[in-house]
């Protein structure tokens, strides 16, 4: 993810201090990345700590984080810290950049960053700075001055009580759980909601023969903008959790509300008619909600801005962007946060009522929502989630590659789109 526009930093433990805001969660056993940009702070990089230490390991390792950091076209240098309580006993050999035997270096991490620093380098994106953080300590990963770097190291509570850790929680910023919890009750965790399971089931049996249907897609997306433009913490009678749920078990259905939450109803009705999704032989009658939500729509957002690719302007309407560029992140140029954190929330109520497809579709959107954001971590711990409570679940296989690949969405990595911009509670 992208930090915000303007961020007050006086030393390294702001930006030690910066990197659980961005990430949402205090990391451990982990490498974190951020990329430079002149002055600038851009992308935020997680990843597991690697668990061998030969040499050709390690280069491999690096080469996969050189790669994940080139999706910042514009990132000119690197900083490294590295999450580890081991070895902060140990002395490290000669590195790349001179520091002598015996310096005082976290076991083995020493030759990682030493095989980072070589391919960083060589990708046009050196490694600036570095730190190890452990569980008490952190210091500076080449300071031998013992008067501000003494070993093991500084208290791991200057970082915690920094002034932009400071200046975050101001801004509301909190730091949570770690990502295995991000999906908060799980379907597994609890007994499923029998009565939320049986509505799923009757309605997924009525909505089969009226998949391709034009008027009951448009009454399912009435239904959902009424149920997301509710006060938030809104709870679902069974009947119509249900009735959302199976909306969910169809894919084109499912996609039309991720898409109608992030660029609007316009966006959703067109996709859907570009693909081809309607059978003027589909079942005729509707079949409405069994409880209808408060008579609200959500708020019209702001016009859709004209895409690079548009061409010139002319006085033909801005174009309604496609169900995959949206689901991209690449158009339009900002979504709608205040949908898909109002989506977030009732995904959230969908999926503690059980698994199956049902299930998986809640998480899947609640991951993909986290991707949008940048924040992987949560978003591959939810997709994963996902493909356990239904295995097979494409939407989020998918989407957890692009995950595993280090791929951005496009949203988390344009400052002006960044969601801290519009998310008052952002984390």
């Amino acid at each position: 993810m992208t930090p915000p526009e303007r961020l007050t930093i006086t030393g390294p433990e702001d930006i030690l201090g910066f990197i659980p805001h961005s990430l949402g969660y205090w990391p451990a056993n982990s490498l974190v990345a951020m990329t430079m940009q002149g002055k600038r702070l851009g992308a935020t990089l997680r990843v597991d700590l690697p668990g061998h230490d030969s040499d050709s390991g390690l280069r491999r390792f690096s080469r996969t984080v050189r790669d994940y950091l080139e999706a910042d076209h514009d990132a000119d240098g690197t900083l490294l810290v590295l999450f580890s309580d081991e070895g902060w006993a140990g002395r490290a050999g000669p590195d790349s950049r001179g520091v002598p035997a015996g310096a005082p270096v976290p076991g083995t991490l020493g030759s990682l960053l030493a095989a980072l620093e070589v391919e960083l380098e060589s990708s046009g994106r050196p490694v600036r700075d570095a730190w190890y953080v452990g569980e008490a300590f952190w210091r500076n990963a080449y300071c031998l001055d013992p008067s501000c770097c003494p070993f093991p190291g500084r208290s791991v509570d200057e970082i915690r009580d920094s002034r932009l850790n400071a200046e975050m929680v101001f801004r509301g910023s909190s730091v949570g759980e770690d990502p295995a919890g991000a999906a908060g009750v799980l379907p597994s965790d609890v007994a499923a909601d029998l009565s939320v399971m049986d509505a799923e089931q009757r309605w997924a049996g009525e909505f089969a023969a009226r998949r391709g249907s034009r008027s009951q897609f448009a009454t399912i997306l009435d239904t959902w903008e009424r149920v997301l433009a509710a006060d938030a913490g809104t709870g679902l009678p069974a009947e119509l959790a249900g009735y959302l749920r199976a909306s969910l078990c169809i894919p084109h259905w499912r996609d039309a509300v991720l898409v109608m939450s992030a660029a609007g109803r316009q966006a959703a009705e067109q996709g859907a008619e570009d693909f081809g999704m309607f059978d003027p032989d589909a079942g005729k009658n509707v079949i409405p909600p069994p409880f209808e939500p408060p008579e609200r729509k959500l708020p019209e957002g702001p016009p859709l801005e004209r895409l690079p690719s548009a061409g010139p302007a002319d006085d033909a309407a801005c174009p309604v962007p496609a169900y995959g560029d949206v689901l991209l992140g690449l158009a339009p140029r900002s979504p709608r946060w205040d949908r898909m954190r109002a989506l977030e929330g009732v995904l959230l109520q969908l999926g503690t009522a059980g698994g199956g497809e049902g299930g998986a579709a809640s998480l899947t959107g609640r991951g993909w929502i986290e991707w949008c954001r940048g924040r992987g971590s949560f978003a591959h711990a939810l997709l994963d989630q996902a493909v356990g409570a239904y295995p097979g679940y494409r939407l989020a296989e998918l989407l957890a590659e692009l995950v595993s690949r280090g791929t951005l969405c496009g949203w988390a990595g344009r400052r002006d789109a960044a969601w801290q911009k519009f998310e008052p509670d952002a984390a």
